[in-house]
């Protein structure tokens, strides 16, 4: 599974000890057994189920396509019949469903203790370690998303991975927090269906909305997840607030406290009149965004449904806001707008003094292209050849300067260009 190998770092590592934690439902089984199933193929595989008969799993794994003659399948929930089948077994690979479900005699506590987990995953890693055994141990998680049981859990274990998606839709992701063996900033994206798990290796075109016409409070950026891009819709919706009702605030798949925040910034520094009105704000596709760098499409798409003027619908906007209003820079800028252009887009807005190109092509820009206008923004037309981007740069101070590069308009429809006076051109009522 590559998107698998990918958040492991190339694969798993003999001896190693992988905690998987995920929401009930989310498709941990299914990812667990069908990378069984593949590793089957170079030794064998012990799969120890706690919280379903084997004659479920079997069933699962006869739907999927997750059958070999090397994986061995055991129903157990207490630790020595588990050591037992082990010894029996002598696999290179053990897959525990769930560790809160085994429990060992003489340890106090209820099986999924704080004592009970704690011993059960200590013994584990220390059969993984003396044995070379390669430990995959399913966990359960909170109601805020943290790996159920004591803090030590994720210190025991070697890697720490998290299985989220919309129980709604089919997209899932999994995420490595901690991982001794790799990189902690990469993630796989999987699509669940009734034949179980489908890596997606280029999964932007997903949280986009498949429309011809631009839409008033749509626009989409490019978000790093990992290390790798992604393209993202971000859409809200603003309208009158009901009577004498206090405003709404209602965000799905965005960090409500930051989405919260674009919306004083556009209230105070932009001049846009928020208060009173209901604000929707939501990704398309189920993907959730809380990286700092989608502020400017929040901020873009709010104003767009203020104003009803719709953003370009092949701009992409890529930025962090400040309180002050001010647009700050990103990491990964040129990753980002490569990434743009591969989907499509022509256009894009970014921050002001942004690393568009690298040291040798900026030399030969020129200064004319590097400097900003007053008018908070200054367009670069066609990157240089060297950097292999036909996108249109805007780089923009603030977000005033985001908003007249973005929609084009003062207050009573003019056109206006960035570099024109930013007086209170969208003083919306």
């Amino acid at each position: 599974m590559s998107e698998l190998d990918r958040v492991l770092g190339g694969g798993l590592v003999p001896g190693a000890v992988v905690l998987l934690a995920g929401e009930p439902g989310v498709g941990k089984s299914t990812l667990l057994l069908e990378a069984g199933a593949l590793a089957a193929a170079a030794g064998r595989v012990l799969y120890v189920t706690g919280e379903e008969s084997a004659a479920q799993v079997r069933l699962r794994a006869d739907r999927i396509g997750a059958m070999s003659d090397s994986l061995y399948l055991a129903a157990e929930t207490d630790f020595a019949a588990l050591l037992g089948h082990v010894q029996a077994v002598d696999p290179a690979l053990l897959i525990v469903d769930s560790v809160q479900t085994i429990s060992a005699a003489g340890v106090d506590g209820v099986p999924g203790g704080v004592t009970q987990v704690r011993e059960i995953t200590a013994a584990l890693t220390a059969l993984a370690k003396q044995r070379t055994l390669t430990t995959v141990l399913v966990g359960h998680v909170t109601k805020d998303g943290t790996v159920a049981g004591p803090r030590t859990l994720e210190h025991l274990v070697d890697v720490v991975l998290h299985f989220d998606g919309d129980s709604r839709g089919q997209l899932r992701m999994v995420r490595a927090l901690k991982n001794r063996f790799g990189p902690t900033d990469e993630f796989g994206c999987f699509e669940l269906g009734e034949s179980g798990l489908v890596g997606l290796p280029d999964p932007s075109g997903l949280f986009l909305s498949q429309r011809h016409d631009p839409v008033p409070g749509t626009c989409v950026t490019v978000t790093l997840e990992g290390r790798r891009p992604l393209l993202a819709e971000v859409q809200a919706l603003v309208g009158p607030v009901n009577a004498d009702l206090p405003p709404r605030r209602v965000v799905s798949g965005l960090d409500s406290a930051r989405v919260g925040m674009m919306l004083a910034v556009l209230q105070r520094r932009a001049r846009l009149q928020m208060g009173r009105r209901d604000v929707f704000a939501a990704t398309v596709g189920g993907v959730r965004l809380t990286e700092p760098s989608v502020d400017l499409a929040v901020g873009l798409a709010a104003a767009s449904a203020l104003a009803d003027i719709s953003v370009p619908a092949d701009l992409v906007a890529v930025g962090e806001i400040g309180l002050a209003g001010e647009i700050r820079r990103v990491t990964g800028i040129r990753r980002r707008l490569a990434e743009a252009e591969r989907m499509g887009f022509r256009r894009a807005i970014v921050p002001a003094g942004s690393d568009l190109m690298p040291p040798a092509a900026s030399a030969n820009r020129g200064s004319s292209n590097s400097a900003v206008a007053n008018g908070g923004s200054s367009r670069l037309s066609e990157l240089d050849a060297a950097s292999g981007a036909q996108l249109e740069i805007t780089e923009v101070t603030d977000i005033r300067g985001a908003i007249t590069a973005a929609l084009g308009l003062r207050a009573g429809g003019a056109a206006v260009t960035a570099s024109q006076d930013r007086g209170s051109w969208l003083d919306c009522p």
